[in-house]
């Protein structure tokens, strides 16, 4: 049943409690869905993780905290799940809280964006990053590895001691922000930037294909590093005729996980030195 005074509501399925049962191999354990009385992972014996609720309701009151009403009115929030519903990831955007992006050809107003990661079966830490959401192109964005709070799901794994560290994080939309207007205003008239994303993502048929959509969007924002940061994330934000990087069918309701694996790609050509070099262009 929808909980209209919660932010984040989780169907009735992904309510779950957890528990552990031996396997016949002694480094081993089953994750299991005690209310299902089902095994949904094979986990080390000193594997340790909390239910989905749990992580969530943290997660959520550290967003409440940190917000006044205003701004988490009207939020969008996008819960999905893979992986036999082992796996959960929850996208809030707050369209309250906005700035603009300017360029010499365009405007655009983006939004912040919140992703809290959380899988029970092994396969994924407890995570949550912090980035926006580009209203011109709905394009999801996040940006470098100061953005998130990250701890696997080891013995010493404290949800408490983890939502303190996620209490104590950079959340500071604005000033993250004006990451991305100094990037609107480095000019890239004269770079070879079709070289420059080969050189970022290895790959010659990825490159082709990433190069064509930062020349679509030059035609709308210009020739500088956000609109290449912009083709990054319409990769990580779409998988059909659109962009042309359709995704292939693994099966096993892994679609969110697959784009989510996107966006991490993203993270990582933002962060290589061949990006950060633009930075320096005059």
């Amino acid at each position: 049943m929808l909980d209209t005074k919660r932010l984040i509501n989780l169907n009735d399925d992904l309510l779950f409690d957890i528990g552990y049962e031996k396997t016949r191999l002694a480094s081993k354990k089953y994750v299991m869905n005690v209310q299902q009385d089902k095994p949904i992972g094979i986990v080390g014996k000193s594997f340790n993780t909390t239910s989905h609720k749990i992580f969530i309701d943290g997660v959520e009151n550290v967003i409440k905290e940190n917000r006044n009403p205003y701004e988490l009115e009207n939020a969008k929030v996008k819960v999905s799940t893979a992986k036999d519903n082992a796996v959960i990831i929850a996208d809030i955007t707050l369209p309250n809280v906005t700035t603009k992006i300017v360029t010499d050809k365009h405007e655009t107003t983006i939004a912040e964006r919140i992703i809290a990661l959380h899988g029970v079966d092994g396969s994924m830490s407890n995570q949550v990053f912090f980035g926006a959401i580009d209203f011109f192109c709905t394009n999801g964005q996040i940006r470098g590895e100061y953005d998130k709070v990250r701890r696997k799901n080891t013995s010493n794994f404290n949800i408490d001691t983890f939502i303190d560290e996620l209490q104590n994080a950079k959340q500071d939309f604005y000033a993250q922000s004006q990451k991305l207007q100094e990037w609107a205003s480095i000019k890239l008239d004269g770079v070879d930037v079709s070289e420059i994303i080969k050189n970022i993502v290895k790959s010659d048929r990825k490159a082709e294909k990433m190069s064509s959509l930062y020349y679509n969007e030059v035609a709308n924002r210009g020739a500088n590093v956000f609109s290449l940061y912009s083709a990054f994330t319409n990769y990580s934000s779409y998988a059909d005729e659109r962009n042309g990087f359709s995704l292939k069918n693994m099966g096993n309701d892994t679609e969110s996980l697959s784009m989510w694996n996107r966006e991490q790609e993203v993270s990582k050509w933002i962060s290589s030195n061949e990006f950060k070099k633009l930075e320096l262009v005059a």
